[in-house]
């Protein structure tokens, strides 16, 4: 299960130990997790949280995060990407399905391009934003109007789903994706 998140904690301790719920959810339902190799913020809260419920974690880190010295050091496995872009790519084809927590620029950037290519049918991933205290809630409104504006089909709107738990975000996340429809309005 791959999942994206900030390399921050966030202000306010429920953002923590949501990813530390997460990672035990991915440990309790025997899958393993895929992150972005960090022991940082909440990429290394649900990394540690898995290996301290048993499960394995992969990491996939860049050269250059590596290089400052960001990389989780008690993690099962731990690959190096030349670039972020390669990164990415490892991380989709290691996924087989992905919960997005909240984080930055960073976060947003693999989770949309994730969705857009699951839009494409370039991957069939599913997609689940874990809701923190109603973190995500401005980015569905946005989705919405985006489908109602006509820029985006609402089966396209629907690839991003949404959980309020931890539990049903590995279910989410595990559940078949669903069928691609061709990206083309109009």
């Amino acid at each position: 299960m791959l999942v994206f998140c900030g390399s921050s904690s966030g202000h306010d301790p429920i953002f923590r130990r949501t990813a530390e719920d997460l990672g035990r959810a991915i440990a309790a339902a025997g899958a393993g997790l895929v992150y972005g190799g960090g022991d940082v913020g909440l990429m290394g809260a649900v990394a540690s949280a898995t290996m301290e419920a048993g499960g394995e974690v992969t990491g996939v880190i860049t050269e250059q995060l590596q290089a400052l010295e960001l990389a989780h050091g008690a993690i099962t496995t731990l690959e190096v990407a030349p670039d972020m872009h390669s990164r990415k790519a490892r991380m989709a084809e290691l996924a087989d399905g992905v919960v997005v927590l909240p984080g930055g620029f960073g976060t947003y950037d693999e989770t949309f391009e994730m969705l857009t290519w699951n839009q494409l049918g370039i991957v069939s991933t599913p997609l689940t934003f874990l809701d923190v205290a109603g973190f995500y809630g401005p980015l569905f409104e946005f989705i919405d109007g985006a489908v109602r504006a006509g820029f985006m089909k609402p089966d396209h709107g629907a690839l991003a789903h949404r959980s309020t738990s931890a539990t049903d975000a590995v279910a989410q996340a595990l559940a078949v994706a669903a069928a691609f429809t061709p990206k083309w309005v109009g």
